[in-house]
């Protein structure tokens, strides 16, 4: 019984580092990520009122969510997900290409990043290594950084 309940954990868990840091965002990767897998979520760009109607049919085909945890997950999915975050996602695309440019082809060639084929979690473990072992990228560029890499070569 505890193996399935540390299954379960660790796949919302690993769920969840798909999906944007926010409030919220723990309550929808229980909910929806049991049946759905995150890029369902991320690639969907709905105003509020598609994001409702699409939470409740959720709900109405049997997703548990009272009240107030509809609400907490409409509003973390709003205003992450939506029409105007295309602009913003693009824009975090450009500076972590940017950083990755700048930063990482300083001592490595564009086929070694390729060749990693890493989860995201796998591009957070090897960035986090280089910046141990010396690479200048900073604490507020490490996740822009991550998600270009994670974005740019998917995992095997």
């Amino acid at each position: 019984m505890w193996a399935s309940a540390l299954c379960k954990l660790t796949l919302v868990l690993a769920a969840q580092a798909a999906l944007p840091a926010g409030p919220g965002r723990e309550l929808v990767a229980e909910r929806c990520l049991s049946c759905h897998e995150a890029d369902l979520i991320t690639q969907q760009r709905l105003g509020r009122a598609g994001w409702e109607r699409e939470v409740d049919k959720m709900i109405r085909w049997g997703a548990a969510a009272g009240a107030s945890e509809r609400q907490a997950m409409i509003d973390y999915l709003a205003a992450r997900f939506t029409t105007g975050a295309r602009s913003a996602a693009a824009a975090a695309a450009a500076q972590g290409k940017q950083i990755y440019e700048t930063r990482c082809l300083v001592c490595h060639g564009e086929d070694l990043s390729a060749q990693q084929r890493l989860t995201r979690a796998g591009w957070v473990r090897e960035v986090d290594k280089m910046i141990r072992w010396g690479a200048a990228v900073a604490e507020s560029e490490k996740e822009a950084l991550v998600d270009y890499l994670a974005s740019r070569v998917g995992a095997r």
